[in-house]
């Protein structure tokens, strides 16, 4: 039931079934009465503005949970596969002649003649000392075929490059049509064949190595230093990948963190912000001036000199002037407190006109100004000018917007002032001077008698 009019009401009774017997609720008597209000003497509030809810927490935790097992399955990935790769690396690297060597103990260690596998068993063969001859004596022996070959190592002989022995050269020629029988005419080798063919190939790789000539100390350090420029190019492009592969890793985080939370919290709570900072720190509250200004500020403000004309200075007693930041700075504020000669009560339009003029000749254009009453939450009236201005940069171009708010209460031979100034998209700066303008509190006097209010 909904009922907004005074007055008793009956609420009837109310039918019901149960176990399909009918049953009857009681009537209820409902008495409405009003609330008193008095608008003389409660006080009235403006309607506060909307403010913007703060994000829940990041759960880093629940990042974790995802984050750490792809992290070891990566890195399992990365140890076998890197480490089969760097063994490989590590086989590919070794001398002409140590790899031959290894490569037929590999050969000697697998299944090829017990399983009567005569061309996987003569192909490996051939290919290890087609590899060696190309590394060590013809750069073309392995797209060569075997006749190519055999005439290529007789032309190298023939020449002087190498003391190639002829039944060496003899040997290999019979190995070789040998293997071109079983890899191409499916020719089945007997074991014991194979294995002193195998044996013909070591005695063939030995002798070729021993005829190889030494190679002189200039060689030896152009490949020591071509070996060290390898490794230095290694290096670099691990550096280049691993720099990569960070930002990458740094840029699909905040990714992630900007499409979640939205590109406002990434900018907030990594980057970082300025006047969020200003907000979350320490706040000090303080009294400037003669009669003083009451206020709560994120920074301790600074006395500052200011210049007035000549006839302003003729009625001024004293003034002071405390100030944080600048109008070209993200957050400014001032706080002023003048104490006149005269105990004459300065028009409140005519003070913030004066403050006006002054934003105008410290660089604020394009001014859109707004007036209107100001109350302290202790009831003492003054009046707010509030706005937007532009200023110029160095290179002539208009830096973004800032809003302003300029609040002057007068009295009887004093006047005091708060001027802010923030920029327009700044949020949190908003919320900063919500916090300075409930914060205010003033000193009156009353013809030399002082009142705290």
């Amino acid at each position: 039931m909904t009922q907004f009019d005074s007055g008793a009401y009956t609420i009837p009774p109310q039918h019901v079934i149960i176990n399909e017997k009918p049953f009857s609720t009681d009537s209820v008597r409902v008495e409405v009465r009003d609330v008193p209000v008095d608008t003389t003497k409660q006080k009235m509030f403006d309607i506060k503005p909307a403010i913007e809810v703060k994000n829940p927490p990041f759960n880093w935790l629940l990042l974790l949970y995802w984050l750490v097992p792809l992290l070891v399955l990566g890195g399992l990935v990365y140890y076998f596969f890197r480490r089969k790769k760097i063994k490989e690396e590590r086989e590919k690297q070794l001398p002409p002649y140590e790899e031959a060597m290894v490569a037929l103990q590999k050969l000697d260690a697998s299944e090829y003649l017990k399983e009567n596998k005569s061309k996987a068993y003569y192909s490996s063969l051939t290919e290890i000392v087609k590899r060696y001859i190309d590394r060590e004596v013809d750069d073309k022996a392995m797209e060569s075929t075997s006749d190519e070959l055999i005439e290529r190592l007789l032309l190298h002989k023939d020449a002087g490059n190498f003391d190639f022995d002829q039944e060496m050269i003899r040997k290999l020629d019979a190995i070789l049509k040998r293997a071109d029988l079983v890899k191409f005419a499916k020719f089945q080798q007997d074991l014991l064949q194979a294995k002193s063919d195998r044996a013909t190939i070591e005695e063939i790789i030995n002798e070729t190595h021993d005829a190889i000539p030494e190679p002189t100390e200039e060689e030896l350090l152009q490949d020591e230093l071509y070996r060290q420029e390898q490794l230095r190019k290694k290096r670099k492009r691990k550096l280049i990948y691993g720099s990569i592969s960070v930002v990458v890793a740094l840029f699909l985080t905040l990714g992630i963190l900007a499409a979640t939370y939205g590109v406002s919290y990434v900018k907030d709570k990594i980057i970082g912000h300025p006047s969020k900072e200003l907000l979350e720190g320490r706040w000090y509250k303080s009294e400037y001036g003669s009669p003083a200004v009451v206020i709560e500020t994120p920074k301790v403000l600074v006395r500052t000199e200011l210049e007035l004309p000549d006839e302003v200075k003729q009625q001024v007693e004293n003034m002071s002037v405390f100030s944080y930041g600048s109008l070209i700075d993200q957050f400014y504020i001032l706080v002023n407190s003048t104490k006149f000669k005269t105990e004459a009560e300065i028009p409140l339009e005519q003070s913030l006109e004066g403050s006006l003029q002054e934003m105008e000749k410290r660089g604020a254009e394009n001014m859109v100004v707004k007036q209107e009453a100001f109350e302290t939450e202790k009831g003492i009236k003054g009046r707010k000018a509030f706005g937007t201005f532009q200023r110029k940069n160095p290179n002539g171009k208009y830096a973004p917007k800032q809003k302003f708010e300029i609040i002057v209460f007068s009295q009887k031979g004093a006047l005091q002032q708060v001027v802010i100034a923030y920029g327009e998209q700044d949020q949190y700066a908003q919320q900063i001077v919500e916090r300075i303008n409930n914060s205010i509190e003033l000193e009156i006097t009353h013809q030399g008698e002082k009142q705290e209010n």
